[in-house]
């Protein structure tokens, strides 16, 4: 029998990247391939025989091996409603999503690579494999992993691509909700959620429908340069950059939602400056239901809910003052204060730079109270009342 490694894997090492998966397709039928393996001394588990697939355990290391395969209609825009089994690896790699994860690799044979998935590596594209509206209306969930690998490659979307995902992002709605969260949260972990929100606003509003009140929002403020939604993602990119690039994930999470109610709290007063009182707190609200119905664990909810809640809570460079915010966090999340504390002074320092020039300056008074916050933990403040 035949036997490629093929997708990520392949890909990945093509860029010269850590990979944490490997997977196989081969002309063996699963029955042939488990006892092939199991002949050699694997472990091997039937985790999704009906599409051919096979898990082998390697040096402590799960393979999946998956019969090639051809897929027939998508009805439910998520699963084939057939799959029927053929012995040419080409029409297994013409069903795939995108032509970087469409390459398959044989130790002798070398490469095979027919949607030139290595050439639009090099270009830095993200392109489907054949018509890509027919791949985004087999699976709608792809809209979003091309977003996520779009992020975590750094890479641009094809503009034929790029159209046909936005026509079909609405095809989201057939998706289960915990499956967009995964999606959802391997954009956030990736640390550009700020260029995702900039070039896939429309997709990402149908994914969180609460992101698309955002869009176009003006904030009638002298405090804003930006609509709520170029504001929200210039905080997105600010904390990676406070951050070095290394934002806890609850941080990522409260920087998107930090102000996700300033649409439903937004009034206007007699000198026509827009106001947005109770946001922060109804903000926690809405995070905690996006959050849930996406199926985040609740722990890194509750971490976010804090951070979001205390986003505009005045701090100053005062030992009470530094107090205050830690009591606070511990309230919410016990155990976390100190870590949140942290979190919320570069969420604040985000929220100044991405607010109008006058206001980037808070951003380095922050400094202050940061040193202030280390200060006190050096030294052991208690935070809670046992």
């Amino acid at each position: 029998f035949e036997a490629w490694a093929v997708g990520g894997w392949v890909r990945d090492a093509l860029l010269d990247a850590p990979s944490h998966d490997v997977d196989v397709t081969t002309s063996a039928c699963w029955q042939d391939a488990e006892k092939i393996l199991a002949s050699r001394g694997y472990a091997v588990h039937r985790t999704g025989v009906a599409h051919g697939t096979i898990t082998a355990v390697v040096e402590g290391e799960p393979v999946e091996v998956t019969t090639y395969r051809v897929e027939g209609d998508y009805t439910d825009h998520r699963h084939p409603d057939e799959v029927r089994f053929v012995d040419d690896i080409r029409l297994d790699l013409a069903r795939r999503d995108f032509t970087v994860n469409a390459i398959a690799y044989h130790p002798r044979r070398g490469i095979l690579d027919p949607f030139d998935g290595r050439g639009d590596l090099g270009r830095g594209l993200i392109r489907a494999v054949g018509d890509p509206r027919r791949r985004f209306e087999e699976d709608a969930l792809r809209v979003l992993r091309a977003v996520r690998f779009a992020c975590r490659l750094g890479f641009d979307i094809e503009p034929g691509t790029q159209r046909a995902l936005v026509e079909c992002a609405d095809g989201l709605e057939d998706i289960a909700s915990e499956r967009i969260g995964q999606e959802l949260d391997g954009i956030v972990r990736t640390g550009r959620m700020g260029w995702a929100l900039m070039n896939e606003a429309e997709v990402l509003g149908e994914a969180i429908p609460e992101l698309a009140a955002m869009d176009g929002f003006d904030q009638h403020s002298p405090y804003h340069a930006y609509d709520v939604l170029e504001h929200t993602a210039r905080v997105c990119a600010g904390v990676e950059e406070f951050t070095g690039g290394m934002a806890p994930r609850a941080l990522r999470w409260a920087a998107l939602l930090h102000d996700v109610a300033k649409p439903s709290t937004w009034s206007v007063d007699e000198g026509g400056r827009g106001h947005f009182f109770g946001h922060p707190e109804e903000g926690a609200r809405v995070a905690g239901s996006v959050m849930g119905r996406l199926a985040i664990d609740r722990a890194t909810v509750r971490e976010a809910q804090a951070i979001v809640r205390l986003h505009d809570l005045p701090i100053h460079p005062t030992v009470r003052s530094i107090r205050r915010m830690l009591a606070k966090l511990e309230e919410k999340c016990p155990g976390r204060g100190e870590a949140l504390a942290h979190a919320l002074i570069d969420l604040k320092r985000a929220d100044a730079v991405g607010k109008a020039p006058d206001c980037m300056g808070y951003a380095v008074e922050l400094d202050a109270m940061s040193r202030v916050l280390r200060a006190e933990i050096a030294r052991g403040s208690v935070c809670t009342i046992a």
